[in-house]
This record gives structure tokens, sequence and C-alpha cells, in this order.
């Protein structure tokens, strides 16, 4: 009794752990899909904010914020199409390893234009565009080659597994369309003729009467009476039998 009471006490407990353990995972899904949505959310608003101040802020103070949305946008697509590819490609985890070097330069220097774009002196920040234009420049081409790079491969591969597809579909169809024809069958081998069928056989029809075969049958040959044999003078007469 004991035992049967300890097994159920380790099944319960073991129920509780394992109920425990999948609340936590589903908690931990649900706040990561919140994280996910607020980051999102967030990014959607400043990429707003910022496409707004560069339309209605004139000078310096704009061009900081089209610098920024132009590295924001970038490194975003890339490191999109990059996180896509290496789930079918594992080639691009080099490309990947890459781009996460030059992520660290792109938020150094997206922090930096985001504080300059509360930079009161104006003459200050004129004068430090040029140099943050070139490194938005550099990071924002080394992010697209990587993007294009990557982008070409797959499609390079998509086309070389398209005609190997359609090489091996062409033979197959090849296959299927092999038929010997008729014309280039070998002939055939007559059957033997049946017993009683020849030239001068005749096969009747349904509908055609005894008497139409008849008359359409030849006529035998009609037979001669047989000669008299001839006579020689050695030959003895035959004698009549006697009655006596």
């Amino acid at each position: 009794m004991e035992a049967v009471i300890a097994v159920f006490a380790l099944l319960f407990v073991l129920f509780v752990a394992l109920g425990a353990y999948a609340t936590v995972k589903a908690v931990g899904a649900a706040k990561r899909g919140v994280d996910r949505t607020i980051t999102q959310a967030r990014r959607t608003v400043e990429d707003h904010t910022l496409r707004a101040k560069s339309f209605a802020q004139p000078g310096p103070a704009g061009e900081i914020a089209q610098l920024r949305l132009k590295l924001r946008t970038s490194m975003r697509a890339t490191q999109d199409a990059l996180h896509a590819g290496v789930a079918e490609d594992e080639s691009l985890k080099e490309s990947l390893g890459l781009f996460e070097r030059l992520s660290l330069h792109g938020h150094e220097l997206d922090d930096e234009l985001k504080r300059l774009e509360s930079e009161p002196d104006r003459a200050t920040l004129a004068e430090r565009l040029p140099q943050l234009r070139e490194r938005t420049e550099r990071i924002t081409h080394s992010a697209d080659s990587l993007r294009w790079a990557a982008r070409d491969r797959a499609r390079h591969l998509a086309e070389d597994d398209l005609d190997a597809l359609s090489a091996q579909i062409d033979v197959e169809t090849g296959a299927l369309r092999h038929w010997t024809t008729a014309e280039n069958a070998p002939p055939t081998a007559p059957w033997p003729q049946a017993p009683g069928d020849g030239p001068d056989s005749r096969q009747t029809w349904p509908g055609e009467s005894p008497a139409d075969r008849a008359a359409q049958e030849p006529e035998p040959p009609a037979l001669t009476p047989p000669t008299a044999r001839p006579a020689y003078p050695w030959q003895k007469r035959p004698r009549p039998e006697s009655t006596t």
C-alpha cells in the first residue's frame, strides 16, 4: 500500500513539474512575442518620425534625419534577407557573421546621429556632416552588397535547380513518348490454315441459304463411260459356261 501511495505521489509531482515547465515556456514565448511587437512598433514610429523630420527640418538637422533613415532601412533589409536565407543555405552563415560585425559600426553611427539631432550648434553640425555622410555611405554600401549577393546566390541556386528539373522532365517525357509505330514493327507470322480452309472452301454468312450456296458451288465434271479394252489375237475368247 505504501508503494502505491509513493508511486501516485511521484506521478503527481511529475505532472506538476511538467505543468510548471509548460507554463514558463508559454509565458516566455508570449513575452518574446510582445517584446517583438513593441520593438517593431517602436521602429515604425521612429521611421515615420525621421521621415517627417527629413522633410520638415531644412538644413543639417533634416540631413541628419535622412542619414539615420537611410542607415536603418539598409541595415534592417540586409538583416532580414540574411536571416531568411541562412535557413535554406548554410553557406550564408559567414555572411551573417560579417553583417553582425558591420552592425556594430552601424549602431555606433546611428547613436551618434541620434545625439547630433539635438545639437544646437548648427555650424559645428554642418562641419561634421561630410564625414558622417561618408561613414553612412560606406556602411550602407557594404550592407547592400551583402544583401544583393545573398539574393543573387539564392536566384542562382533556384535557376540551377530549375535547369536540373527541366532536364529530368525532358528525359521523362521522351521516355513516355517512346513507342514503336506500326510501320517499324516487325511483320507478324501468318497463322496456319485450319482443316478445310482453302481456295475451294466457302464460309456461310448469316442470311445466305443453302440453295444460294449450292447455286454458287462449281458443278462437278461429268463422268465418262469406261472405254473398251483392246483385244489381242493371242487372247482366248471366254467360253460360255456349260449348263450340263
